[in-house]
């Protein structure tokens, strides 16, 4: 079963949107960056796509 977030449907801030570039530019996998950010996999999918970011599909 997946992790349950506390900050469900929660705006992203302007620090968390930095902190996904960056760990995307460096290939860091999905799930890594979820769990550093503390969002679910799809929110972090989301927001990636949303500024044109592509993660890794590593597990």
């Amino acid at each position: 079963m997946a992790e349950r977030f506390e900050r469900h449907r929660q705006p992203w801030r302007a620090d968390e949107i930095q902190k996904l570039h960056t760990l995307a530019k460096k290939g860091m996998a999905l799930k890594a960056i979820a769990k550093a950010l503390t969002r679910s996999e799809e929110s972090v999918k989301e927001r990636a796509k949303l500024d044109g970011l592509s993660i890794a599909k590593l597990h």
